[in-house]
């Protein structure tokens, strides 16, 4: 008796892949909050000394660690859907800029390869079929790619009839 669903196109198996990001927007605006205070206090004491062309680098620091967070929160957009159903294999990249890539393989046909390292763990994902490839969750940390790993290959097994 299999696992899979007796409709064919129903889904035996759906993820969604995003990027963590552990620093909300409330932990973000106290951190520049803070920032931007001993910046201020640090300039202002460099400006009472006489030093007030060092006051404009205290503020290049604030702005450059804000356009840091900002690229690293738009970096945070981008998302990976993948659905497995007995007929279908779809990987829907989302990109930043809100650039999407779809991409369908036979779940037959499909092959699921990771490169492992050692020390770190799964370093790459990658589905290969039909002479095409697509890497899966190149943004996702070790532990969270040890686990889409085994769950996404136990679905694809399953779709296989296996």
């Amino acid at each position: 008796m299999s696992d899979a669903p007796a409709d064919p196109e129903a889904p035996i198996f759906r993820a969604m892949l995003v990027p963590h990001r552990s620093l909300g927007r409330r932990g973000f605006n106290i951190l520049m909050l803070g920032l931007g205070s001993v910046s201020l206090a640090s300039g202002l004491g460099f400006v009472l000394n006489g030093a007030w062309p060092v006051f404009g680098f205290f503020g290049l620091d604030v702005f450059l660690v804000w356009l840091a967070f900002r690229a690293s929160y738009r970096a945070a957009k981008a998302r990976e859907e993948v659905r497995i159903s007995r007929l279908d294999l779809e990987i829907r990249q989302v990109s930043p800029a809100g650039a999407v890539r779809e991409t369908h393989y036979n779940p037959f046909w499909a092959r699921f390869s990771v490169s492992r390292h050692e020390e770190i763990g799964i370093t790459d994902m990658i589905v290969s079929g039909e002479g095409r490839a697509t890497r899966l969750g190149t943004f996702l940390n070790p532990g969270d790619r040890e686990s889409f790993a085994s769950e996404f290959h136990r679905a694809l097994l399953t779709a296989k009839g296996r």
